[in-house]
């Protein structure tokens, strides 16, 4: 018998004992990536102390089998139970289990298990001392057997992400093919070779069952290519009332078509009256979405593009013929008799794809240029002509400025449109006129980001307005809309950049300085291209950048370093005017601590107040203000600057940190000029206690002049335990730096960005 004081204590002794015998290459790491105590060639594990009711820990393991079946996995054929300190194990089927793996478990694993009814064990293995049993186990450990699982909707994605990844090759066509159809290619999940051993063949005869998921289905680059059509349920129907706003507005006596040239597999249109549908014209691109939408749709809309599949009509994946960008498509005969009659009405209702061909996955497989086909598409080359900037590089703006030239032309024309709202805040795409429009949560859209989609609908006539405000909505557990209030939007006109940058030189500026990677360590890469034009002066305490208007990779757009990034982007900052230019740091730190989905995609960073904001500032109006600028700075943790001495023989002092050990700094002196309340004074007590802190460790250095982020990244270091736990090397060095951390978002939202709207920092 065993005396484990801890399951972890006795699960690491376990293997430590019984992998060298069944695979000596194998490692924990290896065992243990599924959230479960090991799975183990064609076994799951599952460790207790003392096993008390087999049935509770047998449901355990089949909640496990259900998350890896969804994760795409395989499952293993054996479940082995270990009762530690008994040093006994028993077996399981999950053959026996399958109609249970099969289905979701919410929840923790662990929690409520009592009262399931399993079958007795298969085997039982008494390891700790009968010699005879403990070899049958290590001979059960060594069995590679898995349970084949059947193909649903809940587990689907997840196989296909696993197929994507073992073919890298391989097209949709050659996970989801079916046999109906003129192009007849024989997917995986109908025909399993690669997860022969694992899945049941789908005896599904089309993919109807899929439908809400096709987009997500598709391989890695073909979802970047493609975008995403997918609109939730929810939302589509939400919509409807802004379609019914468009049909509305139809002329007595007038037809009318409601064109989607993204459809997807319809499910924007789901919902609809026979009579609306009646009235729908529908195209996608990608070919599986196009069999699922005439299935469920054909004999309901008016037309679909094509009409009907013909020999040529699969390319690739895709449909020939409903490539909404090409000229083919602008011109095509059945939707231009409708645009030519003037006694028809043209509605066009939307989710256009999004699509960023400059994504990890894309570089990764190098396929950049191959997947940004569609900017040379005649839609996009068409819209250069008329459109300058970075408008023509998003996907989704070609099919809205296509939208307004070939297809809407009469004042009573409509166009329901999904989209985050920079094509009409930032990038001035349309001026049209606004009638109505929603905030959704981008999250729902098969995304993981929490930020504002707007569904518009906007008239043909052109209007200059600045403003519009949008009625916002989530959707909650239960599936149901969550009114969050009115939104404003406001439409910007100049970026940080444009009015607050400081590219002026001096004189006394050299070039033979250094450059920072992003961590504010010096760059010694010898090969990562090199921007920066390494300027030193005295004068210089900084660089920074403020890039780009939206917050996307906020981390990645706002930076502050000692000296010039690698890959430049920002500018210097120094002595003499560096206080005016922390706004825009500050700025950038907006949605670092306001995370909520109104706020991403649609407050933006501007430099529209600049003429009011240099007034107050020349007129010392701002001076207080501009000081709690400096001391969030100071404590803010995307504040990369760090004192070292640099390849060039110079020593970079962090000045913009307020450690004065070795003497004031420039912001300490102008901290000194602020008035201290009482959140001021607890951030300074704080970051006191950290200091002090700090200089107690080994890894402490006195002829440095440290800010938060170097204490963080040099002093605040960790280990993992053999439980696999993180011990912090200065536990209070780190409690010190956690409550210095948390008094930095409310300082911020109360004493910082108020005014950064009023002066339209954020707007």
């Amino acid at each position: 018998m065993a005396n484990y004081d801890t399951e972890r204590e006795g699960q690491i002794e376990f293997y430590k004992t019984f992998l060298p015998l069944i695979d000596p290459n194998l490692t924990l790491d290896d065992i243990l990536a599924d959230d479960n105590d090991g799975v183990l060639n064609g076994n799951l594990l599952e460790f207790k102390l003392r096993v008390n009711d087999l049935n509770a820990v047998l449901f355990q393991c089949v909640k496990y089998l259900s998350a890896l079946r969804i994760k795409g996995k395989p499952v293993p054929a054996n479940i082995v139970i270990i009762d530690l300190n008994a040093e006994q194990a028993y077996l399981y089927k999950s053959a026996n289990y399958l109609n249970d793996i099969e289905k979701v478990y919410s929840g923790g694993a662990s929690k409520s298990n009592t009262g399931f009814v399993g079958r007795g064990y298969n085997k039982k293995y008494i390891y700790g001392a009968d010699q005879l049993s403990t070899t049958q186990l290590i001979k059960c450990l060594k069995e590679t057997e898995f349970t084949r699982i059947h193909i649903d909707e809940n587990c689907i994605v997840g196989w296909a992400t696993a197929f994507y990844k073992a073919v890298p090759t391989a097209r949709k066509e050659d996970f989801l093919g079916d046999d109906t159809g003129r192009h007849k290619t024989i997917g995986e999940i109908r025909n399993p070779s690669v997860f022969a051993k694992y899945i049941y063949p789908y005896k599904g005869i089309t993919n109807v069952k899929f439908q809400y998921l096709m987009d997500k289905l598709n391989d890695t680059l073909q979802k970047k290519n493609l975008g995403a059509f997918y609109t939730p349920t929810t939302y589509a129907e939400k919509s409807h009332e802004l379609l019914r706003m468009a049909i509305d507005r139809v002329p007595a006596g007038n037809d009318y078509v409601i064109i989607d040239r993204c459809a997807g597999t319809g499910n924007l249109e789901k919902g609809l009256t026979d009579e609306e549908l009646a009235h729908c014209i529908l195209s996608t691109v990608e070919y599986y979405e196009y069999k699922v939408m005439q299935e469920i749709l054909g004999a309901k809309v008016r037309h679909i593009i094509p009409p009907i599949e013909s020999d040529d009509t699969f390319n690739a994946g895709l449909v020939r013929g409903a490539d909404a960008l090409s000229e083919e498509y602008v011109q095509n005969p059945v939707i231009k008799q409708y645009v030519n009659d003037p006694n028809c009405t043209i509605i066009l209702f939307e989710n256009p794809p999004y699509v960023e061909t400059t994504s990890v996955e894309h570089q990764r497989k190098g396929a950049g240029k191959k997947s940004s086909t569609w900017k040379n598409s005649f839609v996009v080359s068409e819209m250069k002509k008329e459109v300058r900037g970075t408008a023509s590089n998003d996907l989704g703006n070609a099919f809205i400025w296509s939208a307004f030239k070939y297809y809407l032309r009469q004042p009573t024309d409509s166009y329901v449109v999904y989209s985050p709202v920079k094509y009409w805040k930032a990038q001035h795409l349309i001026n049209r006129k606004f009638l109505s429009g929603f905030a959704l949560n981008r999250k729902h859209f098969h995304t993981n980001i929490d930020a504002c989609v707007a569904v518009i609908l906007w008239g043909v006539e052109s209007d200059n307005i600045t403003e519009f405000n949008l009625d916002g909505y989530d959707i909650d557990m239960t599936g149901k809309l969550v009114s969050c209030g009115s939104l404003p939007v406001k439409r910007m006109y100049s970026r940080l950049s444009d009015a607050y940058y400081d590219r002026s030189t001096e004189p006394s500026d050299v070039l033979d300085g250094i450059c920072v990677e992003f961590d504010g360590t010096e760059c010694m890469s010898k090969t990562k291209k090199i921007y920066a034009k390494k300027r030193y002066n005295d004068d210089i305490i900084g660089y920074l950048v403020a890039m780009t208007a939206g917050f996307d990779n906020p981390d990645l757009n706002t930076k502050l370093l000692r000296a010039e990034a690698y890959n430049g982007h920002g500018f210097c900052l120094r002595k003499h005017n560096y206080l005016e230019k922390l706004p825009m740091f500050c700025t950038g730190r907006y949605i670092t601590y306001n995370r909520e989905w109104t706020e991403r995609a649609r407050v933006m960073k501007s430099g529209d107040g600049a003429d009011k904001f240099h007034t107050d500032v020349a007129s010392g109006k701002l001076d207080q203000w501009l000081r709690k600028c400096l001391l969030f700075t100071c404590i803010e943790m995307q504040n990369h600057i760090r004192t070292f001495t640099g390849s060039d023989g110079r020593f970079y002092r962090n000045e913009l940190c307020m450690d004065t050990t070795n003497g004031p700094t420039v912001a300490s002196k102008d901290l000194d000029l602020l008035i201290c309340e009482d959140a001021e004074l607890c951030i300074i007590d704080q970051w006191n206690t950290l200091l002090e802190s700090a200089k107690q460790t080994d890894e402490y250095n006195p002829s440095l002049t440290y800010g938060v982020y170097q204490i963080f990244a040099e002093i605040d270091t960790s280990y993992k335990d053999d439980d696999g736990n993180t011990i912090w090397n200065n536990i209070e060095v780190h409690s010190a730096l956690r409550t210095l951390k948390s008094l930095v978002k409310d300082y911020y939202n109360k004493e910082i960005v108020p005014t950064l709207f009023k002066y339209e920092f954020l707007k």
